[in-house]
């Protein structure tokens, strides 16, 4: 979950670089048990940020303030047991925009970044440009990307790999891509907003060509066997709508072409998200309303033999269900669990936020016994 807490003055040493903040922040999941903890996205380069607040990981050096900032954070929860993963993005045409709670005391649902307040409307950038490729057209809310270059294409990719290759030298135990929510990969991938018509537009092929890259480039410059994830969104939700006749979009069965070339990739799991590419999405929330596609997803790759894992996320708040998304529905048959099972790990955002001690507290509703912080046993 980005937190827009980072200094946003593209002229101080300290801009995208974490904080005290994100260290309090971030911490408290490693304090309370979390097994694995997110750093929220770090911006490849700056254009990428979703707002001027938002961290990045463009900063060349391990003597940067970004890399000092991503370093601390992975020493305190390494002190605490806790991996880290570091997810690696570029926001694309939903970039420039200001923190969303300066947008809901506007009352609008998202309000632009001008250069006044350090945002950077002149290079918002996609992989098509001009007003029709505004992510949302409604008045003051998001800017006109201008289309990548090819040659700027090829800079975006090397510059995740440079992110992940300072990442790894913080410290950092995992690297996740993302490809989701409407963000510059993600763009690429759907059809309903990438209107190319070279070697990255056009065919699914050429569609996933960047993320192939990316993928490639990373999995290069960090050690052998350290895990990479892939974040995707596995449907546009544009089934039935306007566009989706026009252009098509990204949905289930484009998931599961794409999951058949991760191994290929040395992706190790899939993180599965959904939505987030375009305004006419038409999105039914109920709790876990997104696992079902990662059950899909999972059923595919073990029926292929491959190895991915699958991520689970999505309203996940409760210990039953998180529990029966990565055991199945039926325990007393541990074959028939195994298939039944719809993610092999889930993951969670806002319920954390919400509940910082949700593993303890899990543990205590599920009858696990987990280690508590030596501090804590006090108040056992």
């Amino acid at each position: 979950m980005c937190m827009y807490s980072a200094e946003s003055n593209p002229a101080s040493p300290f801009v995208g670089a974490l904080t005290d903040y994100h260290i309090a922040h971030l911490g408290q999941f490693a304090l309370k048990g979390a097994g694995l903890v997110f750093v929220e996205a770090q911006a490849v380069q700056p254009n990428g940020r979703i707002s001027p607040h938002d961290a990045g990981l463009w900063q060349e050096g391990t003597d940067s303030e970004q890399f000092k900032g991503l370093q601390r954070v992975v020493q305190f929860s390494h002190s605490q047991g806790a991996k880290v993963a570091v997810q690696l993005a570029h926001a694309g045409r939903k970039a420039s925009v200001l923190p969303p709670w300066v947008a809901a005391q506007a009352g609008k649902p998202s309000l632009r970044a001008e250069e006044s307040v350090f945002g950077w409307p002149k290079d918002v950038v996609g992989p098509s440009g001009g007003e029709e490729n505004i992510w949302d057209p409604a008045e003051g809310r998001f800017w006109a990307p201008r289309a990548l270059s090819t040659a700027e294409i090829k800079e975006v990719v090397q510059a995740f790999a440079k992110s992940a290759e300072l990442a790894v030298k913080a410290g950092v135990d995992v690297i996740e891509i993302h490809a989701a929510h409407g963000y510059l990969l993600n763009q690429f991938l759907s059809p309903a907003t990438n209107k190319r018509t070279d070697e990255y537009g056009g065919s699914f092929e050429n569609r996933v060509r960047i993320v192939r890259e990316v993928a490639t480039a990373v999995r290069a410059v960090i050690p052998n066997g350290m895990p990479v994830f892939l974040r995707i969104s596995a449907t546009d939700w544009l089934e039935g709508q306007p566009v989706a006749a026009e252009s098509g979009s990204w949905d289930l069965e484009s998931s599961l072409r794409l999951v058949e070339i991760l191994p290929e990739l040395g992706i190790d799991l899939v993180d599965v998200s959904s939505g987030g590419g375009h305004k006419d999405q038409k999105i039914k929330l109920s709790p876990g309303y997104q696992v079902d596609l990662a059950g899909e997803l999972r059923k595919a790759i073990r029926k292929a033999g491959a190895s991915t894992l699958v991520g689970g996320v999505g309203l996940i708040t409760e210990a039953e269900q998180a529990q029966s998304i990565v055991q199945g529905a039926d325990e007393a048959q541990q074959a028939e669990a195994i298939v039944t099972a719809k993610a092999d790990v889930v993951l969670l955002a806002r319920q954390f936020m919400r509940e910082p001690e949700w593993v303890i507290n899990t543990a205590k509703k599920l009858g696990v016994k987990v280690t508590h912080p030596h501090q804590f046993w006090r108040a056992l």
